[in-house]
């Protein structure tokens, strides 16, 4: 699974407007095939300042919804409430936990090993 967190610094005034665009484009990748979830954040000191955090199986499944008629077609008006380019940093995710789901985790090397790195009997 991987991680993307996107900056987003809104034009002052647009931030209802951009929102509620935002909301409507979550709503349209639930059904997405990869999607596993995401958030939209506000910095409680910054009311122009969006971060979107979108979890997927995979980078490729990103890139399809990115190519996707539904998704073009907000980008161009959420663009326009934007002041300055998206900032983009992609994560492995170490760790997921959700309700429900219980937890999932990346294995790590030598898992199960004692700490001399040796399988314990």
């Amino acid at each position: 699974m991987v991680t993307i967190v996107t900056g987003i610094e809104l034009k002052a005034g647009s931030e209802e407007e951009w929102d509620a665009a935002m909301q409507e484009r979550m709503a349209a990748v639930k059904d997405q095939p990869g999607w596993v979830g995401g958030q939209m954040l506000r910095p409680e000191r910054e009311p122009t300042r969006r971060l979107i955090v979108g979890t997927w199986q995979t980078r490729d499944d990103w890139k399809r919804w990115h190519e996707d008629p539904q998704f073009a077609s907000s980008r161009e008006e959420l663009d326009g409430l934007t002041a300055a380019e998206e900032q983009h940093e992609w994560y492995g995710v170490v760790l997921d936990v959700r309700p429900g789901k219980g937890a999932s985790a990346r294995k790590r090397p030598g898992a199960g090993a004692g700490r001399s790195g040796k399988r314990a009997s």
